[in-house]
């Protein structure tokens, strides 16, 4: 077993480098959805953006619930899942915003414009996931 990380820890583990985090909803029947996503941390929300017809967006409008797994696939092994409820702006301001921010973490500083652009356009939707709860563990293996 591994060791619980700490806020801090799991705040700089999960925005370490460009990591993917693994997007779990709630389909209209139950069953469990799972996307990979791009995404920022804002104090205590974790943003990202997302086309207004994906699977992930039709599900978080109808259940606000959700959870973000976050992993390192290297050993020791680390992860860190995040359970909260989200929030969806369609506001073209911080869309733009933070389409730019997240492309610059992906993509570099010199592509962020363009991208930020390309995913601020009608039909995007910028989601905030208030994090509520947090299973973060270090050194796994």
């Amino acid at each position: 077993m591994g060791e619980q990380m700490s806020e801090d820890e799991w705040k700089a583990f999960i925005m370490e480098g460009t990591r993917t985090g693994m997007l779990a909803t709630v389909r209209a029947d139950g069953s469990p959805h799972v996307a990979p996503m791009w995404f920022l941390l804002d104090g205590s929300d974790l943003v990202f953006t997302t086309e207004d017809d994906t699977v992930k967006a039709h599900n978080l409008v109808r259940d606000s619930r959700a959870a973000i797994c976050v992993d390192d696939a290297r050993p020791p092994y680390s992860f860190a899942v995040l359970n909260g409820r989200v929030n969806i702006s369609e506001d073209p301001g911080q869309l733009r915003e933070w389409a730019a921010r997240i492309a610059a973490r992906y993509m570099g500083e010199d592509r962020a414009d363009e991208y930020g652009r390309r995913n601020s356009v009608p039909g995007m939707l910028l989601v905030r996931l208030r994090i509520e709860h947090v299973a973060a563990e270090h050194a796994i293996a």
